[in-house]
């Protein structure tokens, strides 16, 4: 069959498809009106979408090597960038990012740039020359060009390792992305939500590889945007009567601008935050007076247990001052460590509200330079970890020729720029709503939403809303509400039918699976084709090696569904850490092994080494989590931006070692001079 051909074919395929999602849909919002029970429409959904993928992933099963690692390389490029454009479209895209906004305002816009910058690397740096390589994965390129006297093992297994460790963390942030939204529309617990959506990835990766994850991808696309655009448009019809949210967005804009202001002059609100202020101002008199005051608090909770002991107080009283005890700090160091983090938590939440369009906000002209700097220091991050991303980078291979792979970095941005420019206007609209309708409401009418999002999850609630002034009336102050859920609960907030709740779910988890798919494919095939078929077993059949990759598969993604159920931390920092690994790591042998012929192996392993240290001292120095802390900082630059460290390490290792050892050889040249041919 011709491409033309094949392209036609794939058009019609998908078009049928579209339409018969349209129809899904139509139906039940029927059955809703019907009265159908909600709860049946979001398994319908969840049910639905995951025998559907399951479906492509049976229908593309294959056990060769060519279409297993790379779709046979006959991938059409307006595909190939909806595939990508879904790889890309992770849980952080669509759960995050609006949340991220929603949360940080101005300052959040750098990852809608660092991202849609990596794109334009990608292109100009990087995958035509992958492309014309034509291997299977970003192991084999860097091993080809740092080829040396012992071949270019060492260099492939360092490729290895950066790309298993990498795509681990990204895939962590996936997984945990797939146990919110299942969770929250099956109502079963975060930990079994995982494992169950985990039964979707391993169907679609596991039988077909990369031919069956490009053919999913490119289905779970076309969910992604429809679930995108339908609750953000219904938003800008509400408060604009624009049915475009980007033209909406500037009158949404202006219209929160005016009631932040509104709310910063409310007396009620400024009553919350001097609650806040004056917690905060008892924490601090508590870390000053240490030791005293922990040995004093210590002594008076374990006086109220035993009190409680002996007036045969009921036990679930006697539980609940017990657990209170046991969760006290352990020493004085716990103590002024957690009471410095409440007293700065309580300072935070006693601050005026910042309006959502002042750009780098800070009290001093030096605290509004560090914001601005780690602003442009998180953009250069995510460019460069995008340009360095295995698995986005990957996808170039499946493509048939260099200028098809041209084209298809095209149409992957246009793909995500179709989300990219919504999800400021969602999060304006979003904000906007809650503002206007939330704050100065009732405790006791309060929306159906918040109870809904706030029972998830009880020890961290996603929602939460105290009567501090007990009042009555809700203030801005009062509302704890985790950015994650902006999107996810964006229906419910602008008061949609429950079926569009459904398809934003399934949108969610759409993201969350394509590129979970994509990850743990990558992660699979580097060690099964370069540890284990070009280091350990040269000799091993096709389908030896095949069925290696499918069995690595299935442990890395058991592993990674453990770890994120262990909630190691918000998504949207998850991925941000996986950028700066990704940049710091393999962004410099990338770039330099295409557009320096001088780099050797001896400096490509030296920069990879350098980049990553470099990378992981600074974030396990700067990051909390990893016992660091903010004073450790250099230029005040934030542990997710630990790449704009990293990246020119690694640069200078490769020219530093590269210039005092030898040139690299022949083979290592030619494949230079054949990647950038014309």
């Amino acid at each position: 069959m011709s491409n033309r051909a094949f392209h036609r074919k794939l058009v019609i395929y998908y078009g049928w498809y579209t339409a018969g999602f349209a129809v899904f849909l139509a139906a039940l919002s029927i059955l809703e009106k019907e009265g159908f029970p909600r709860a049946w429409i979001g398994y319908m959904f969840m049910f639905s979408t995951i025998v559907l993928y399951a479906g492509i992933g049976v229908l593309s099963r294959t056990s060769d090597v060519q279409e297993y690692y790379v779709a046979g390389r006959r991938v059409p490029a307006l595909f190939n960038g909806a595939a990508t454009a879904a790889d890309w479209m992770s849980a952080a895209s669509f759960i995050s990012l609006a949340g991220g906004l929603y949360v940080m305002g101005f300052d959040g816009l750098a990852y809608i740039i660092g991202w849609t910058g990596g794109y334009c690397l990608v292109a100009l740096l990087i995958a035509p020359y992958l492309n014309k390589f034509g291997q299977y994965t970003i192991p084999d390129f860097l091993a080809a060009r740092y080829s040396g006297r012992y071949g270019g093992t060492v260099v492939r297994v360092l490729g290895v390792a950066a790309t298993v460790l990498v795509s681990f963390t990204y895939v962590v942030a996936q997984i945990y992305g797939v146990g919110l939204i299942t969770s929250r529309f099956t109502g079963v617990d975060f930990s079994v939500g995982i494992f169950l959506g985990l039964a979707s990835i391993l169907v679609c990766s596991f039988l077909g590889g990369m031919r069956a994850i490009t053919w999913t991808q490119v289905a779970q696309y076309i969910i992604i945007i429809i679930a995108y655009m339908i609750p953000v448009s219904w938003l800008a019809v509400k408060h604009t009567g624009n049915p475009v949210p980007q033209l909406a967005y500037g009158s949404a804009l202006h219209k929160l601008s005016e009631r932040e202001q509104e709310i910063n002059k409310d007396l009620m609100e400024q009553q919350v935050r001097a609650i806040f202020r004056q917690r905060a101002e008892e924490y601090e008199a508590r870390i000053r007076a240490l030791p005293k005051s922990w040995e004093e608090g210590l002594t008076e909770m374990q006086r109220e247990v035993d009190d409680l002991k002996r007036s045969n107080a009921t036990l679930i009283e006697i539980k609940a001052a017990s657990r209170t005890l046991a969760a006290y700090p352990k020493d004085v160091a716990e103590a002024r460590r957690r009471w410095a983090e409440e007293r700065d938590y309580n300072l935070s939440r006693a601050e005026p509200l910042v309006p959502h369009e002042t750009p780098f906000p800070g009290k001093t002209k030096e605290a509004s330079d560090a914001k601005r700097n780690n602003f442009l220091a998180l953009v250069l991050c995510l460019m460069m970890g995008t340009a360095a991303l295995p698995h986005i980078l990957v996808r170039f291979y499946t493509t048939p020729t260099v200028r098809e792979t041209r084209r298809s970095v095209f149409w992957t941005l246009f793909f995500i720029m179709l989300l990219y420019i919504t999800v400021p206007s969602l999060a304006v609209l979003v904000k906007y709503d809650i503002y206007s309708s939330l704050v100065g409401s009732s405790f006791s009418k309060l929306p159906a939403w918040v109870s809904y999002w706030a029972s998830i999850d009880k020890i961290n609630p996603l929602v939460a809303i105290t009567d501090l002034n007990k009042d009555g009336i809700v203030q801005l102050a009062e509302i704890v509400m985790d950015g994650d859920i902006v999107v996810l609960a964006t229906p419910e907030i602008a008061g949609l039918p429950y079926v569009i709740s459904g398809l934003v779910a399934a949108g969610g988890l759409a993201a969350a699976l394509s590129t979970a798919d994509g990850l743990l494919l990558t992660i699979s095939n580097a060690l099964s084709h370069d540890i284990y078929y070009k280091t350990v077993d040269p000799h091993a059949s096709t389908q030896k090696r095949v069925t290696i990759s499918k069995l690595l598969l299935l442990v890395v993604a058991l592993v990674a569904a453990y770890a994120a159920s262990l909630k190691p931390g918000d998504i949207l920092s998850m991925v941000g850490a996986a950028f700066s690994l990704a940049a710091s790591t393999l962004f410099p042998a990338l770039v330099l092994g295409v557009f320096w012929k001088r780099a050797n192996q001896q400096g490509a392993i030296a920069g990879m080494l350098v980049g990553f240290s470099i990378c992981v001292y600074y974030m396990i120095r700067t990051y909390p989590a990893l016992g660091g802390a903010a004073e450790n900082q250099w230029l005040s630059i934030a542990p997710i931006s630990a790449g704009v460290f990293g990246v020119p390490a690694g640069f200078l290792a490769i020219a530093v070692v590269s210039l005092l050892t030898a040139p690299p050889g022949r083979r290592a040249a030619a494949l230079v001079d054949h990647i950038r041919m014309p």
